[in-house]
C-alpha cells in the first residue's frame, strides 16, 4: 500500500517552505517599517548582522588603506557601521524604502541609495575596492513579478558589479541559499560574468549555523592575492540570524578546539556569562581542575 503523508505532514512541510521572507512577499513589502524596525532595536540581531558584515569585509582581503566599499543590500545600515569601523568609506543600495528609512534615522556614515540587485544603479568602471552583501542575494532568484528572470537578474547584477569593482577588486557576498540549484545558478552567473573564485562556507558541517559566503574577484592584480580564504569552523556555540523569521539559533559544535585546553574554555565560558550579568563563581585553583578517579 503506497504511503502517503499526513495532513499534518503536509502542513509542517508549507509552513517550513513559507517561513523563509523570500516566499512571503517581494523584499521591498516583506521589510516594512514593522519588519525594519527590528534592525534598530534588536541588539542580539544587530550583533549577528556585524558579525557577518565583519567576516565579508576579512574575505574580501582589502589593502591596507582607506577604500570605497559597496554595501549590496545595505538595509538599516548595520553592515555599513562595521564599513567605517574599519576607516573604510562606503556606499549601500536596498530596495527597500523602510529599511533605508531606518538607516538614515541612525546617521550611518556612508551614501545610501533606494534600487533593485536585479537592476542595479550605475557607477563609473573600477569605483570600488570591494563589496559586501548579507543576506541579500537569495532575493535575486525569486519571481517576484511575470518580467523576472532569475538567472538572468543574476547575471545583469554580476555584470554590473564586475565593472564597477577596480581591477583585482573582490566582493564577498553572504546569502542563504534554499537549494544546491540556487547555489549552483548564482555560482555560474557569476563566473559567467568573467569572475574568479567560488563559495566559502563557514560551519559547513552544521545544518543550522552553516553561512555560505560567494568570494569572487575581478581580474587579477598584484595587491590582492587570487586564492579563496579558508571556511571558519568553531567550537564554541555560535548563532546566527535564522533563514526563516531571522530568530536566534544557537548551535553547540564539537569539542576539542585546537589550542584550547579544558580550562581555557571553561573560563571563557564564565567570562561569557559575566558580561551576561549571571551570577558566577569566582575563579580560583581549583577551577576546571579534574577531578581525582573515584570523587564525587
Amino acid at each position: 500500500e503506497p504511503h502517503h503523508p499526513s495532513l499534518a505532514c503536509l502542513a509542517c512541510l508549507e509552513e517550513q517552505a513559507m517561513s523563509r521572507p523570500e516566499h512571503q512577499a517581494p523584499p521591498e513589502i516583506f521589510y516594512n517599517d514593522e519588519e525594519a524596525r527590528k534592525y534598530a532595536t534588536s541588539s542580539r540581531m544587530m550583533d549577528i548582522q556585524t558579525k557577518m558584515a565583519e567576516r565579508a569585509l576579512d574575505l574580501i582581503l582589502l589593502p591596507d588603506r582607506p577604500c570605497l566599499i559597496l554595501d549590496v543590500g545595505c538595509g538599516s545600515g548595520i553592515s555599513g557601521e562595521a564599513i567605517s569601523e574599519r576607516g573604510h568609506a562606503w556606499v549601500g543600495y536596498d530596495i527597500s524604502p523602510s529599511m533605508l528609512k531606518i538607516a538614515n534615522e541612525r546617521e550611518v556614515e556612508g551614501d545610501l541609495l533606494l534600487s533593485d540587485a536585479g537592476a542595479p544603479p550605475s557607477f563609473r568602471p573600477g569605483t570600488f575596492d570591494g563589496c559586501i552583501s548579507i543576506s541579500a542575494l537569495q532575493w535575486l532568484c525569486n519571481i517576484d513579478k511575470k518580467s523576472h528572470q532569475p538567472f538572468k537578474r543574476l547575471r545583469t547584477f554580476f555584470e554590473k558589479l564586475y565593472s564597477l569593482l577596480r581591477k583585482g577588486a573582490r566582493a564577498a557576498l553572504q546569502f542563504y541559499p534554499e537549494t544546491a540549484a540556487q547555489v549552483e545558478m548564482i555560482t555560474a552567473a557569476a563566473l559567467r560574468c568573467g569572475f574568479g573564485g567560488g563559495l566559502v562556507v563557514d560551519y559547513p558541517h552544521s545544518s543550522k549555523a552553516k553561512k555560505h559566503f560567494l568570494v569572487i574577484y575581478a581580474g587579477f592584480s598584484g595587491e590582492v592575492p587570487a586564492n579563496i580564504p579558508a571556511p571558519m569552523e568553531e567550537d564554541d556555540e555560535e548563532e546566527q540570524v535564522a533563514v526563516g523569521s531571522r530568530e536566534r539559533v544557537a548551535t553547540r559544535k564539537k569539542k576539542g578546539k585546537a589550542g584550547m585546553t579544558y580550562k581555557d574554555k571553561v573560563l571563557k565560558k564564565k567570562e561569557h556569562q559575566r558580561k551576561k550579568q549571571t551570577n558566577v563563581r569566582k575563579d580560583t585553583k581549583y577551577t576546571a581542575r579534574a577531578r581525582k578517579s573515584g570523587a564525587f
